[in-house]
């Protein structure tokens, strides 16, 4: 019964990876293993408790029917008794593979599960739109308690952490979207005004230091890009410009506090509402962003990015960011 059970949850758990795999359905990794972790563990409790010393009471069963047997034997004058109980042994105290597919992986999943949920998280860079900072095919690493500890799937703040600042990368759900993960760098904190005009980041009125560096030659498309060094409070990182693209938004959506933004030809001036944050990628022509789908509100942060753990295409990426 427990074989049957247990192969239809895993067949579960498959169907749904693969639905999710093939686009069938809209994955959500965090619930998977949240769920994973509270099936084992159920299974690893049910095998310490209830199975494991069923199947020890087998065990001393079967050792005490033998030494009955030798005893009676004994009493009869034989002493050369055949029967080694070793395999039987070995058999009755082995798990059936129902549970070493659920209580044996229960240690593994929830180490996996409290490290990513409340550590350190890993993410793969999918898209060119934080160009120079970050490349497509970066492997980070994203502090999951700087911001403040929070519930899994459910994303409930437990602790206070610290607030974001300009110049963070930050990792967070998508606002149109949340079962999506982004990545862009914070620009705007509550309360700020964010004006981009012509290409120029300017803060509550304050251009923010704009440095010419050398053109940056983009791999993936073959181009070279005109590349800057903006400063944030000391903060340096370095960003891209396109002069083939305009400085006008197009295409922008109708999002929460659109009212606070102002579109013109030269770009867009935005007031952050509290409890939000305007967020833009440093391919700043190359970015889907606050620009176009509004402020990140505080409850979709997910983390800050801080670490390049692995580049298959390029070892030498290995290492921190700004």
């Amino acid at each position: 019964m427990m074989a049957f059970i247990t192969a239809a949850i895993l067949a579960a758990f498959a169907a749904y990876a693969g639905a999710w795999y093939t686009g069938l359905v809209e994955g959500n990794f965090a619930l998977l293993l949240f769920l994973a972790t509270c099936v084992t563990g159920l299974y690893w409790l049910a095998e310490r408790f209830y199975f494991l010393p069923q199947r020890r009471r087998a065990v001393a069963a079967l050792e005490a029917n033998d030494a009955q047997r030798r005893s009676d034997l004994a009493a009869r004058g034989i002493t050369q008794v055949d029967g080694d109980l070793s395999e039987a042994r070995t058999r009755l105290i082995m798990q059936p593979w129902w549970l070493d597919w659920t209580a044996g992986l229960f240690p593994v999943i929830a180490v996996v599960f409290l490290l990513r949920s409340f550590l350190f998280e890993p993410f793969k860079i999918p898209s060119g739109s934080m160009i120079p900072t970050l490349l497509v095919g970066d492997l980070i690493l994203v502090n999951k308690f700087t911001y403040g500890v929070r519930l899994p799937v459910i994303n409930t703040r437990l602790t206070e952490g610290n607030k974001p600042q300009r110049g963070d990368v930050m990792v967070f759900r998508y606002p149109p979207k949340p079962s999506l993960d982004y990545i862009k760098r914070v620009v705007g904190v509550p309360g700020d005004e964010v004006a981009y005009l012509n290409k120029r980041l300017t803060i509550n009125g304050k251009p923010v230091p704009k440095a010419s560096l050398p053109e940056f030659f983009d791999e993936d498309v073959m181009r070279y890009f005109k590349q800057y060094e903006e400063t944030f409070d000391a903060r340096r990182f370095r960003l891209l410009n396109d002069d083939d693209r305009p400085a006008f938004v197009a295409g922008a959506e109708d999002f929460p506090f659109r009212s606070n933004c102002r579109y013109s030809v030269e770009g867009v001036v935005c007031k952050v509402p509290e409890g939000h944050y305007f967020m833009m990628g440093d391919n700043r022509d190359n970015s889907l962003d606050s620009r176009y789908w509004g402020f990140v509100p505080e409850r979709n942060i997910v983390g800050k990015a801080f670490f390049i753990w692995m580049n298959f295409g390029n070892f030498k990426r290995v290492g921190s960011f700004e």
